[in-house]
C-alpha cells in the first residue's frame, strides 16, 4: 500500500514539473479550452435554474398578493351588511366632521372637489416628464421654492448610482459563477444547483487549491533564488539577457498559481527599453501578467507585510522605484529616477496611473508625473472575464495572503491583453492632455468606461476645489439657459401661459448636478425681472396718458 502511494505521487509530481516545464516556456495547453468552454456551458445551466427559481419565486408572489386581496374584498362585502345602526350614527358623524375640517383647512395638500390626476392641479415641477424649469414668482423677486425640485432628484439619484463609488467595489455579475460569493444563496433553492455547487466546491478546494498553492510556493521560492542570484552577478550584457529570460519564466510560474489564461493581441508593439509602458490597474497580479510576455522595471507605492517583502526581493535583481504617495519628496525624487532610467535607456519601466487597482469596469484619472518626461509611451489595456473568478483587490477589505487565496479558489483568471501603438507627447500638448488621449485609447480599446475622477477618492474625501468646478459648470449651465429663454419665461408668466412654458422646457438637459445656486444666477434672474416689470410700468402708463387724451 506504502509502495502505491508512493508511486502515485512520484507520478503526480512528474506530471506537474512537467507542466510547470512547458508553462515556464509558453507553451499553450489546448486543455485549457476546453475547461473554459466547459465551464461556460455549466455557467449557463446554472443560470437557467437561476432564472427558473425566480420566476417561480414571482409567480409565488403574485398569488399570494392575489389572494389577500380577495381576502380583503371579502370581509369588506361581508362586513357591509353587518353593520349596527350605532356604527352608521358613528359614521354619519365621523363624515360630518371631516366635512366641517375640510372647509377649515383651506391649505391642504389635496382638496376632495379637485381632481388630482389633472395637469392644472398637480404642481409643475412633479409633473411627470418635465424636466428643469426656471419661474419667478410673480408677487415676490426671487425664485420659486419648487425650482430646486427637479435638481433634488437628480442629485438623490446620483447618491443612489454613484458612478464613482461603485469602481471601488466587486462588479456585480450577469450570471451565476457557481461561487458563493456571487450567487444570492440561489443553490438553496434547488437541489440540482446544490449540487453541482457542492461539485464545484469540492473540486476548487480539494483539487485546485492544493495544486495551486504547491506551484505558489515553488514559484515564490524560484523568484527568491532567481533575484538573489541576479544580484551577484555584474551589469553586463550577459546579465541583462539571463536577467529577461529568468523573470519571465519565474513570472509564468506564479501565473499558473492562479489558473491564469492570458491571450495577447498585437504583440508587436510591446514595449522597447527606454520606454515607458501604462496600463489599467486592477489587481497586484496586473504585474504578473504583464511579466509573463516581456521584463519591466516596476515603479509602485511601497507596500508592508508579504507584499513589502516581494517587492524588496524582486528589488535585488532590478532597478525598481517604490515610494509614498503622500510624500512630497518621494515624489519628486520618483520624477528624477525616472528621467534618469529613460535616459539610459534601460528595461521599459511598467507603470499604473490610476495609483489604485478599480474593478476593471472603468479606467480613472491618470497622474501627469509619467507624461510629462518625454519619453515614448506603450499604452497596454487588461481586460478581465470575471465570469471565472472576479481579479479585483480591494485592499480597504482583504489582506493581500486571504486575496491570494481567492485567486487560487476561483476557477481561472481568463483575461485579454492588447498592446497598442506607442504615443508620444505633441508639441503643443500639455502632460495632462497627453494623459487623458493615453487614458482614452485604452479605455476604448478595452470597452471601458473613461472617467475623470481621481481614484485616490477610494481613500480620501473630495477636495473642495472640485466642489468648486462643479458649482461653476452648473451655474454656467443655468445661466446659458436664461441666455437662450429668458424672455419667454418672464413673458409667459406675466400672461399666466404656464401650459406653453412647460412645454418648451421639456426638452431640455436633466442630467445636472444638484448643489446651491450661485449668486450670480439670482442677481441676473432678479435684473431680468426688474427689467420686465419695469416694461410692464411704462406700458400702463402709456396707456394711462392715451385714456387721459381720449377724455
Amino acid at each position: 500500500m506504502l509502495t502505491l502511494i508512493i508511486t502515485l505521487f512520484a507520478i503526480q509530481l512528474i506530471i506537474l514539473i512537467l507542466y510547470l516545464g512547458l508553462a515556464s516556456v509558453g507553451h499553450r495547453f489546448f486543455i485549457h479550452q476546453i475547461y473554459v468552454s466547459n465551464l461556460l456551458k455549466l455557467f449557463e445551466y446554472g443560470q437557467r435554474g437561476v432564472e427558473r427559481i425566480n420566476q417561480e419565486l414571482q409567480q409565488k408572489r403574485r398569488n399570494r398578493h392575489n389572494q389577500q386581496q380577495q381576502q380583503q374584498q371579502q370581509q369588506q362585502n361581508g362586513g357591509h351588511f353587518k353593520r349596527t345602526e350605532s356604527q352608521e350614527s358613528n359614521d354619519r358623524i365621523s363624515s360630518h366632521s371631516s366635512s366641517m375640517d375640510s372647509d377649515y383647512n383651506t391649505d391642504s395638500a389635496f382638496d376632495s372637489d379637485s381632481d388630482v390626476d389633472s395637469d392644472d392641479e398637480v404642481p409643475e415641477s412633479f409633473r411627470k416628464n418635465c424636466s428643469m424649469t426656471l419661474r419667478l414668482c410673480e408677487t415676490q423677486n426671487r425664485l420659486q421654492l419648487s425650482t430646486v425640485m427637479d435638481f433634488t432628484s437628480l442629485g438623490i439619484e446620483a447618491i443612489i448610482d454613484d458612478a464613482v463609488t461603485k469602481r471601488f467595489a466587486a462588479e456585480e455579475l450577469k450570471t451565476w459563477n457557481l461561487l458563493t460569493r456571487t450567487d444570492n444563496f440561489s443553490h438553496y433553492r434547488s437541489f440540482r444547483l446544490a449540487f453541482i455547487w457542492l461539485c464545484g466546491f469540492l473540486f476548487r478546494y480539494l483539487i485546485l487549491f492544493p495544486t495551486r498553492l504547491f506551484i505558489f510556493i515553488i514559484g515564490i521560492g524560484w523568484l527568491s533564488f532567481v533575484c538573489t542570484f541576479l544580484g551577484f552577478l555584474p551589469e553586463t550584457r550577459f546579465r541583462k539577457a539571463i536577467q529577461y529570460y529568468l523573470l519571465i519564466h519565474v513570472s509564468r510560474i506564479l501565473s499558473r498559481s492562479f489558473g491564469s489564461i492570458i491571450n495577447y493581441h498585437d504583440e508587436e508593439n510591446k514595449a522597447q527599453p527606454g520606454g515607458i509602458c501604462v496600463a489599467n490597474h486592477t489587481s497586484p497580479i496586473d504585474v504578473i501578467i504583464l511579466h509573463c510576455d516581456n521584463c519591466y522595471s516596476l515603479i509602485g507605492q511601497s507596500h508592508s507585510g508579504f507584499l513589502g517583502i516581494l517587492q524588496r526581493t524582486i528589488s535585488r535583481s532590478s532597478d525598481h522605484i517604490w515610494f509614498d504617495r503622500f510624500q512630497m519628496n518621494d515624489r519628486l525624487a520618483v520624477s528624477r529616477r525616472l528621467r534618469q532610467h529613460t535616459e539610459e535607456k534601460k528595461m521599459p519601466i511598467l507603470i499604473f496611473p490610476e495609483g489604485t487597482c478599480i474593478n476593471n469596469s472603468a479606467v480613472m484619472m491618470f497622474k501627469k508625473g509619467s507624461f510629462e518626461i518625454g519619453a515614448t509611451i506603450y499604452p497596454v489595456a487588461i481586460k478581465y472575464d470575471a465570469r471565472f473568478g472576479d481579479p479585483f483587490w480591494n485592499s480597504s477589505k482583504y489582506g493581500y495572503l486571504r486575496y491570494w487565496m481567492m485567486m487560487m479558489t476561483s476557477w481561472a483568471i481568463v483575461c485579454d491583453v492588447w498592446y497598442l501603438p506607442p504615443m508620444t507627447r505633441k508639441l503643443d500638448e500639455s502632460a495632462i492632455e497627453f494623459a487623458n488621449r493615453v487614458k482614452s485609447k485604452i479605455a476604448s480599446k478595452g470597452g471601458l468606461v473613461d472617467m475623470e475622477w481621481d481614484g485616490q477618492l477610494k481613500r480620501q474625501p473630495v477636495k473642495p476645489e472640485w466642489i468648486k468646478q462643479q458649482q461653476w459648470k452648473f451655474s454656467q449651465t443655468l445661466l446659458s439657459g436664461l441666455d437662450n429663454d429668458d424672455n419667454n419665461y418672464l413673458q409667459d408668466g406675466n400672461n399666466n401661459q404656464q401650459q406653453n412654458s412647460r412645454n418648451d422646457n421639456c426638452d431640455r438637459n436633466e442630467n445636472f448636478i444638484y448643489t446651491n445656486f450661485d449668486v450670480q444666477l439670482t442677481t441676473k434672474v432678479n435684473a431680468l425681472y426688474d427689467q420686465q416689470q419695469q416694461q410692464q410700468q411704462d406700458e400702463d402708463e402709456e396707456s394711462e396718458l392715451l385714456k387721459m387724451k381720449e377724455l
